[in-house]
Parts: structure tokens; sequence; C-alpha cells
């Protein structure tokens, strides 16, 4: 499965987009900058997916869907969101198409323009406060915790599958509350529960923190973020947590009248992921022989490759390894028996390998008298024999195992991809040579931040929560600064 596979030290890049397509996650649509999301890919969005939906559940919030069109007039009511999203949008402008008088297909009828033109969501912000203003009167209706799985459409100029696609799938929470404390509560709370997910399934290590006022989700007071880093030492934002304050309650008057009968505007909140968490687990963990996929977030977290000659041997084969994958199946574990016999067993094991399932496990009729039973796995490429009769309980620890291995590797190289620096000659070589997180002091000013951006194509990733305070110098213009803020190259 692997020949001719690109390796990460020479193009990760290119090693990225081909593992994309040959582990058959997903493929380039018809429709410039659009995917095809394959069902092996969209298992794993499906696997992430039930896991956060979960997660949202247990926090009080509610599943609801809103329109995919959105009227224009309503995103050009929010000055700073307008600002944001003007460049991406997609606009519908008609209603109808007619057959060409030339005869060479069809047209658009210019007699079917719509009297207002529509938006294609590139965020749900706007329609869901107009709608808000009718479910919201008093402080009884509060909070609304609602959480919206859906598609929408931002129309960039260039695009990669999973990591920047014009049309890509991700869940949006948007939260009405009747305090200040409340909103801000809930906003933190979502970028821990994105931390937990990002951590404790993707293995992913996250850092959260906080954006500068230029990174700022357009309409927010205040954007929260998890970044993580990629092994080829790039930052990725995984997840972002908004507090919108009461600028969508006042641009579309959501008021509600408090214990005391006095109308306030109501404080909101907004957060997502996307398709985007597909790129982060891909880049995170995979290797020069394909996709590695953490056990918790695998589709097929156990196959089992029955190695035989004739109907007989795989009928004794099944026999034997029936009840162990009952067994499994009870735990709670995912398993696929393939007996195709259209396919060799090397072919099996190397198609399972580079789609990244987490362990292999091969029975024949040797092992079978022996007693023994073969087991691989994935993230450290080794196999053993071990006695079929523990083959449960093994698989069952395995799994853990390769779920915190994987977590501890992507730490160990994240950590070691942190580098304070102190000056800016020390920071441009450390951007240009090593790459990863660059710790520095900043004076706080926009301007500061997007002169090195241009000179560096670093940006600032976000002031890290958990930041001390320190005082220091910044690293351009040695104005003061309060602490240190990560700098990074991003996807």
């Amino acid at each position: 499965m692997a020949k001719d596979f690109t390796t990460r030290a020479v193009d990760f890049s290119k090693w990225y987009n081909e593992l994309v397509i040959k582990a058959d996650l997903a493929q380039n649509s018809d429709v410039r900058g659009c995917m095809v999301i394959k069902p092996y890919g969209y298992s794993i969005w499906e696997s992430m997916q039930g896991v956060l939906d979960r997660m949202f559940k247990e926090t009080g919030h509610s599943n609801a869907y809103f329109p995919l069109l959105i009227p224009k007039s309503y995103l050009s009511k929010e000055a700073d969101h307008v600002d944001g999203f003007a460049k991406e949008c997609a606009v519908v402008t008609h209603y109808r198409l007619k057959n060409n008088e030339e005869g060479d297909g069809v047209i658009v009828d210019p007699e079917a323009k719509l009297d207002e033109e529509l938006i294609i969501r590139p965020t749900s912000e706007t329609i869901i406060w107009n709608t808000y203003r009718g479910w919201i009167q008093s402080h009884r209706d509060l909070p609304i915790l609602i959480n919206q799985w859906a598609n929408v459409m931002r129309w960039e100029m260039r695009t990669r599958i999973f990591l920047r696609t014009s049309e890509f799938l991700w869940q949006e929470g948007h939260t009405a509350h009747a305090t200040k404390e409340e909103a801000v509560f809930e906003t933190k709370q979502m970028l821990d529960v994105y931390a937990d997910f990002a951590e404790n399934y993707m293995a992913v290590p996250v850092i959260k923190g906080v954006k500068t006022e230029n990174e700022r989700f357009p309409g927010a007071l205040d954007t929260y973020c998890i970044e993580a880093l990629m092994q080829d030492g790039k930052a990725l934002q995984a997840g972002t947590s908004h507090f919108l304050g009461q600028k969508f309650s006042e641009t579309f008057d959501v008021k509600f009248a408090d214990k005391d009968g006095q109308l306030k505007y109501v404080w909101a909140t907004s957060w997502g992921v996307s398709t985007r968490l597909m790129g982060a687990l891909i880049m995170s963990h995979s290797d020069d022989e394909g996709l590695v996929v953490p056990p918790r977030l695998a589709p097929i977290q156990v196959v089992i490759i029955p190695i035989y000659k004739g109907e007989d041997q795989l009928g004794e084969l099944t026999d034997k390894l029936s009840p162990v994958i009952r067994a499994l199946r009870e735990k709670g574990i995912r398993v696929k028996f393939d007996n195709r016999d259209n396919q060799r067993p090397g072919f099996k094991f190397a198609q399972y390998e580079f789609q990244g399932v987490p362990i292999r496990l091969a029975l024949g009729k040797r092992d079978l008298e022996n007693g023994n039973i073969e087991v691989a796995r994935r993230d450290e490429k080794t196999k053993e024999v071990i006695p079929f009769d523990s083959v449960v309980s093994h698989v069952e620890h395995l799994l853990e195992e390769i779920q915190m291995n994987l977590f501890q590797r992507a730490k160990a190289f994240r950590d070691d991809h942190i580098t304070e620096v102190n000056s800016y000659d020390e920071f441009k070589a450390t951007i240009k040579n090593k790459g990863g997180f660059v710790s520095a002091h900043w004076d706080g000013t926009t301007a500061t931040e997007l002169r090195i951006k241009e000179e560096t194509a670093a940006t600032i990733r976000c002031i890290p929560i958990e930041n001390p305070e320190e005082v220091g110098q910044c690293i351009l213009t040695g104005k003061p600064s309060k602490q240190r803020v990560l700098f990074a190259k991003a996807y």
C-alpha cells in the first residue's frame, strides 16, 4: 500500500495530500475548493461527532438546526462580523434556471431574481440571534444552550482537504445568558471540553489560550482557542470558543425582563470545531507507512485476519475466533473480521496498516495448533505472539496503551518544540530553522504583531491561559511586556 508514497522528510505537504487519498479518507470534488469525504474518512468524523455530541449534552446542550441561507441584510447588521466574512461569502441571487434559447444548456432566468440576496452561511450567529428574539422575553427563558451540526461555506482561494476547504462540516454552539458571568463561564467551559476531547480522544496535546485582538473571531469580545503542533512544526488552531458579549443581542434587539422586571440585553457565546480536526489527527500521529488513528476514535479498533487454505480451514479458524470476536464486542471494542477470499493476507496486512487500524490479529493453522495468536500494534509497528486464551484481556489493555503512547509521543514532540527567545534575531532563527512554538515577549500592539507576521510569516497563536506574568521587553520594539505569547507558523 505504501509503495511510491512520499515521506514526511521529503515533502510534508505532499505526504499529507497523498495519505488522504491513499488511505481512502477523501478526495477533491469537481466543485472548486470542495471535498468528497469517503466512507472511511467519514466514519472517523462520525466517531469524533459521537464523542463531542455526548460531551455537549453532558454539559446541558441540545441540538437544533437553522437554515443554510441567510438574508444578506442580517449579515450586514453587525459591522465587525460582515468585515470578517465579506470576502468569503457565496451569494444566491436567483432561484430558477431556464433553457437557453441558443440551445446549449441552461442559463439563469433573469426574471427569477431574488428580492433580497441570500448568503450561504459562513457561520450562523446572525440568523440564530434573529430567531432568538422570538424565543426570549423573560429571565425564565434563559439560558438557551443550543448546538448545531451543519455545513458552512467560506469561499477560500487556496484549499487543502480537511484543513481548509470552501465547504466543510462542523458544529457551532450558540448560547444565550442572563449575565456576563454565566456567558464567560460557558465560553471557558466549552474550551475545556474541546481540550479534553483533543487530548483524551484525539491524543493531541493542546495549549489553551486567548487570541489577540487582531486574531479574534469577527464580532467577539474575546476568543479562546486550543492550539496544537503538527509534525512539521506548524501550529493548527483546533477549536475556538467566543465570548460575544451583548453585540448580537443589541444588533438583533434580543432583550429579557430580569427578576425585577427591567429589560436587559442578553449575553452571548458561540463555539465550534470542524473537519479540520481530521487534518490535526492525520498530521499529529501518522507516519511514512500511512495513517495512524488513536484507538478511542478508530472506526475499526481491531482487525482479525484468518490465514487459511480452503473452506475447511476457514471454517475451523472462524469457529475458534467467533467467541473472541463476541467477547471483544461485548466490551465495546470495534472489531472487523476480514475473511475475504479475493485478497491475500499480505495485502490485507498492508491495507489496514496504511489505514491506521490500531491492532491487527492474525491466526493461521499453525497458530491454532500451538494455541497462539499473532498481535501487531500499529503505533510501534511491532508484532508478538501470545497465548490465544489471553487475547481478549491483552487487546483491551493494549488499546489503552496505544492511546496513551500516541499522546505521550505527540506531547514529547510538542514540548521539545517550544522555544523561549529573548531577541528578534533569535526569534527569526528559531522560526526559520526549528519551527514549532516560540515563546517571546510582545508589546501588545497590533502594529508589532503584523510587522512580525510580514517579516517572518509567524503569527501569535495565543496568549496562553496558564502563562505566568513575567516582566520583559518586546523582541521587536523593546517596549515593556507583561508576559510571553506563543508565535508559530500555522495552517
